[in-house]
Order: C-alpha cells, then sequence, then structure tokens
C-alpha cells in the first residue's frame, strides 16, 4: 500500500515504501529538460525542469515512450509521489475552462513546471483530475500525493468533497483514511514516549520498567495503513543521525524500513502476496536518487546532474535486483 517520508539534516530528504504484489518492469528513469511532456487534454511541453525517479516506461497510444512516474523530484528540489487511496479517490469527466490532468500526467503536469511547494498551491486550484485511463489495460489509479520542498510539505487528495490541500506538519503520508482522519488519530498516541516513563497507572503499586522501550507500548505494528502512518511518524520523529550524507541517507531508510512489508504477511489469495518492491530516497539539494529493493539492501544511487539534461531522450537506469553481499572470509 505504501509509506512516505520527508526528513531533514543538513539537507533535505524525500522518499517511499513501494507496497504492492506486481512489478511491472519499472526503472529509475531521468526526463531531460527538453523531453517533450505529452498530455492527453492539454498542450504538450516542450522545455521543462529535468525529472528524476521511480517509473515505468511504456509506450502511448501513439507508440511513444512515456514514463509513468511513481515517485521522483525536479532539479529545483521538488519531490512528488503517489499513493494508493482507495475507496476514496475521485476523478471527473473533462471540465471546460480548467487544467484538464489525468492521474497519470500529475506528477509530470507538476515536476514539470513547479519549483517549490507554494507554486504547487497555484497551480492545484487551475486543476480538474479527470478520469482518462493510460490505456484499456491501466485503468485511473485510485491515488493521492505527497508533495514536498525543503521548506514545505503538503497532500492532495481529490475526494467526492472536491480538491483538498493539506499542510503535512508530519512529513509523512501512508493511505487510508483520508488525511485529515490521519491527522486526528495520532491524538490516540499522545502518551507515547522514547524514554523512561512514572508509573501513573497505580503509584501504590511497585510497577517496574522491566525492559527497555516500554515508553512506546502501543505503538503499532501491524502492516494496516492508519498503523504504518502512526509508527512512520513517531519513528521520524525522534529519528537522530549525523548531518553527513551517508548518516543521513542510512537514518533515511532505517525509518522507511521500520513500516516495510514482508513477504507472506500480507495474502492477498491465490498466492499473492504484498511486500516492499523498493525504498527510494531522494537528496532534494543535490538530485540524487537511491534505492533499495525487496531482494537487494545494498543502497545504490542515481545522480540526475550526471545525465545529460539539456538531452530530448529518456535516461533509464534498471534496478539491480540481486542481494550485493560482502563475503569477508
Amino acid at each position: 500500500m505504501c509509506t512516505a517520508v520527508t526528513y531533514q539534516t543538513k539537507n533535505h530528504y524525500f522518499g517511499r515504501n513501494l507496497d504492492y504484489d506486481i512489478v511491472y518492469g519499472e526503472n529509475i528513469t531521468i526526463t531531460p529538460r527538453q523531453y517533450p511532456l505529452r498530455f492527453r487534454h492539454m498542450p504538450q511541453i516542450n522545455s521543462h525542469y529535468a525529472i528524476i525517479g521511480v517509473a515505468y516506461v511504456t509506450n502511448d497510444p501513439n507508440g511513444l515512450q512515456y514514463p509513468l512516474y511513481y515517485d521522483g523530484i525536479n532539479e529545483k528540489g521538488l519531490g512528488m509521489a503517489g499513493l494508493n487511496f482507495p475507496g476514496n479517490a475521485v476523478f471527473h469527466p473533462i471540465a471546460e475552462n480548467r487544467d484538464n490532468i489525468a492521474q497519470f500526467e500529475l506528477i509530470p503536469w507538476i515536476l514539470g513546471q513547479c519549483s517549490n511547494v507554494e507554486e504547487v498551491k497555484t497551480l492545484i486550484p487551475k486543476m480538474n483530475f479527470v478520469n482518462t485511463p493510460f490505456s484499456p489495460e491501466l485503468p485511473p489509479a485510485e491515488l493521492h500525493w505527497i508533495i514536498s520542498d525543503s521548506n514545505s510539505c503538503i497532500v492532495v487528495e481529490a475526494t467526492a468533497s472536491g480538491v483538498h490541500i493539506y499542510d503535512n506538519p508530519t512529513g509523512v503520508l501512508t493511505n487510508n483514511p483520508p488525511f485529515n482522519e490521519q491527522l486526528f488519530n495520532l491524538n490516540n498516541y499522545r502518551h507515547l514516549s522514547t524514554a523512561i516513563t512514572p508509573n501513573t497507572f497505580a503509584p501504590d503499586l511497585n510497577l517496574v520498567e522491566y525492559s527497555r522501550g516500554m515508553g512506546g507500548l502501543g505503538l503499532p505494528g501491524d502492516l494496516s495503513s492508519q498503523s504504518r502512518f502512526v509508527k512512520a511518524v513517531f519513528t521520524r520523529a525522534h529519528s537522530l543521525s549525523q548531518d553527513d550524507e551517508m548518516s543521513s541517507v542510512s537514518q533515511f531508510f532505517h525509518i522507511l524500513h521500520s513500516v516495510d512489508q514482508q513477504r507472506g504477511l500480507c495474502d492477498l489469495g491465490n498466492n499473492r502476496f504484498e511486500l516492499t518492491i523498493y525504498s527510494s530516497c531522494y537528496n532534494l539539494e543535490e538530485g540524487i536518487c537511491y534505492y533499495t529493493c525487496y531482494d537487494n539492501h545494498q543502497i545504490s544511487s542515481v545522480k540526475l546532474h550526471n545525465t545529460n539534461l539539456g538531452s530530448d531522450t529518456l535516461a533509464t537506469y534498471p534496478f539491480i535486483n540481486t542481494e550485493q553481499i560482502n563475503y569477508q572470509n
């Protein structure tokens, strides 16, 4: 179902777990500045910000390559990810005098044009989230989105009651319920702590803290979206690391992996299981994409600025999916 987080040390980091049961053949994909961004109901954009992210690259109805982005950042340091939002996402037919954008077009529409969250906030109200499918085999995915820069973070949800832009003080997004309900649910966990807590249950009883970490008793550990939201918010809020890049990236993956999904624990029936297919981490300032995969825990990276950003050709880097083990003897 997926979990996305932000994290700050000296630099700002953004990324997500992609939890699903199907692999489409996604790659790390760089869309350079001159690669045309094509939209079904809006004019083509021929020159735009460069984008790096995870995408399934396939052919559109005209036979041209099209990157279906799951998550990514642009060269200005704006990050965005789409997460499953089943039963709540509502998209509409084409409307006049609106920017009609299909669900699969939203990430390139935003990252191609906006340099920060404030610009996103001015673009979203002009939009109509349309229900146009990419193809008969790929109907509109029910998604909501987390968008972040170095200063702020928002969540965008298109529901039956309209399009909502929520400021996101947690820096975390999972799936259902809607984001405002996720925030309110955190009130149920305000008593949790990373420290030793006093005995307020029955002060006259000699109740001892018999294990380290008991301040967090009650922190959810199941794989449901609401529980993952609580766990990820708590973990991120208390995470500590050095400011250097390796310490920051390592800690970022520890946050994500605290809520990852293991094969066999989320049974979908017919021998299908949801698992964390990949985890991504982007350095917003430096334009670096780091990732791990379910069967490869070694951190790999692709750098946006090591590619010719003036090109008009997509650059793709296949995931390294085989476990890399350092045999020391």
